[in-house]
């Protein structure tokens, strides 16, 4: 007989992690080869984090309203397909690109998409399962989407290795096109796979009333994740300090190739991680496990700056930091999305998981155009510090903030079983 399917591992817990699975193949195939793309085009590192930055302030301005809307409208499932299709298509304009513009603007709408869907997803998550599985579904979830970003990028690099290069740009514009297939996969199982039982429209909720009325500690809750984001800079700078630590020994399309298979090495661990972290967290207090996850970000941040500090192109160090980034992405990942759900009534989340969005949107523009500037201005071991410095505050503030009292959780947390 076959073992028995575990009762929070529903139709939509499993369409939710396919649809992001296939997403994250489609655009974490962009991602991991897109800095050896704008070299190859001549772009700097400076303009590549102004890039990140400005799409994340985008997606963060639309997290904040997207969750706002989906509350009053009493439904999420075709603002989400929306979604999912502006991110599954709009980056593959790339392809077309002769300098930086055309890469910002697929950028943005590209993270328009992601900012639209990201928190009404995830509250559609949390109202699919029981409270006290939040944690593995939500683990789960982040595991799922984490194949994808090991399988996209693995795509990509085998796509620059099998293609000929009748210039630098021309392999990484073949790469661009390909990822339209999981893209559009991933719209299409969104809608097909997952269901919504609709909620009566609060025609009143205001904007500004449904953000003031927020439980005092989510708003707590909401500073160290805020403070943390300031550091946590996008992983695609990442990938370019791998790029340009390895191009004087291996050149640079060889350096970029190995700079995206450090990427997915980072997305494994990623994987690997997220659900160990959020069943553990189904059995302990969800914040100081968070501000473990958040120290290891600091850990990943001054590891980076070490490298640049003393030279190193080892591709054993190198890949010893890609590992201690997987770690703390996943534990971010997790408990983020599981907490607000923890604190929040379930007529306010999508507000919450907006306005969650929207502060860490906020925190990944500062923290991109931090690193990308600081490192084209000193150098990108005093980049790298500065937001291991921020980070590590962000974490010490999540641990000051201490636990939420038994009456701001809903529902109440029960024990473990």
């Amino acid at each position: 007989m076959a073992a028995a399917q575990p009762s929070w591992l529903n139709r939509n817990v499993a369409g939710m992690a396919l649809t992001s699975l296939l997403a994250d193949a489609c655009y974490e195939m962009i991602i991991a080869v897109l800095p050896g793309f704008l070299t190859a085009i001549g772009v700097a590192a400076g303009a590549l984090g102004w890039i990140e930055g400005v799409a994340d302030a985008t997606a963060s301005f639309v997290k904040l309203g997207a969750g706002w809307y989906s509350d009053r409208l009493g439904h999420r499932k075709s603002i989400v397909a929306i979604g999912y299709f502006l991110t599954g298509t709009a980056m593959s304009v790339f392809a077309l690109a002769l300098a930086w513009p055309l890469v910002l603007a697929g950028r943005v709408v590209g993270w328009l998409g992601k900012g639209i869907r990201g928190p009404l997803r995830d509250a559609m998550l949390a109202e699919s399962i029981d409270p006290q599985a939040r944690g593995k579904a939500f683990g789960l979830h982040r595991a799922a989407d984490t194949v994808g970003a090991v399988v996209g990028p693995l795509l990509g690099v085998g796509l620059l290795a099998a293609l000929p290069a009748p210039s630098p740009s021309a392999p990484f514009r073949v790469v661009f096109v390909v990822s339209l297939l999981p893209g559009l996969a991933s719209v299409a199982a969104f809608v097909l796979l997952v269901q919504e039982s609709r909620k009566p429209p609060q025609r009143r909720l205001r904007f500004w009333g449904a953000m003031r009325d927020l439980p005092a500690a989510y708003r707590r809750f909401l500073r160290g994740v805020g403070l943390f984001g300031l550091g946590d800079f996008s992983h695609t700078l990442l990938i370019l300090a791998a790029a340009t630590l390895l191009a004087p020994a291996h050149g640079a399309v060889r350096a970029a190739q190995l700079a995206a298979l450090l990427y997915v090495l980072r997305n494994v661990v990623y994987a690997a991680a997220s659900y160990p972290i959020g069943a553990l967290a189904d059995r302990t207090e969800k914040p100081p496990l968070l501000a473990a996850g958040y120290g290891v970000g600091a850990l990943t941040a001054f590891s980076a700056a070490a490298l640049f500090l003393f030279r190193v192109s080892n591709l054993a160090a190198l890949a010893g930091v890609f590992v201690v980034a997987g770690v703390y992405i996943a534990a971010e990942d997790a408990l983020e999305g599981a907490i607000p759900a923890d604190l929040v009534a379930p007529e306010k989340r999508g507000a919450a998981y907006g306005l969650m969005g929207a502060v860490n949107g906020f925190g990944d523009l500062g923290a991109s155009v931090l690193v990308g500037t600081l490192w084209t201005a000193v150098s990108p071991a005093v980049s790298f510090s500065c937001a291991g410095a921020l980070m590590l505050l962000g974490a010490l503030l999540l641990v000051a903030g201490g636990p939420a009292p038994a009456t701001a959780g809903y529902p109440p947390r029960s024990a473990p079983s």
